[in-house]
């Protein structure tokens, strides 16, 4: 099973997380998601598996710096997909279960 990890390194808890996986022994699959951000799709599936609504993993400032704040559902998604910086991070996926790493312990739920 792979583990993969919607990962920006600049942000700390991010790289706590990354960090906290790796001391596990498990080398994921890590997306910079910033450079490669998921598909309006593969967001939608990351949504059921954290069963959260795409306003759940939305961070405010950036949200409303991209103009993106007002949106809900399918535009938020695809919002999301096109403004990748206004995404919760970090996320961490494994199978067909996924968690927010804030903190970043949330992930040894799914490990």
């Amino acid at each position: 099973m792979m583990v993969r990890i919607y990962h920006n390194p600049r942000c700390s808890k991010s790289r706590q997380t990354l960090a906290l996986i790796e001391e596990q022994g498990i080398t994921p699959d890590v997306i910079a998601y910033l450079d490669t951000p998921p598909t309006p799709q593969e967001l939608s599936g990351i949504l059921d598996m954290l069963g959260m609504k795409p306003e759940d993993i939305l961070r405010k400032k950036e949200a409303r710096e991209e103009g993106i704040a007002d949106l809900r559902g399918e535009e938020l998604i695809e919002a999301l997909c096109a403004h990748p910086r206004a995404l919760e991070r970090p996320i961490v996926v494994n199978g067909d279960k996924a968690v927010l790493g804030r903190p970043p312990e949330n992930a040894l739920e799914i490990l």
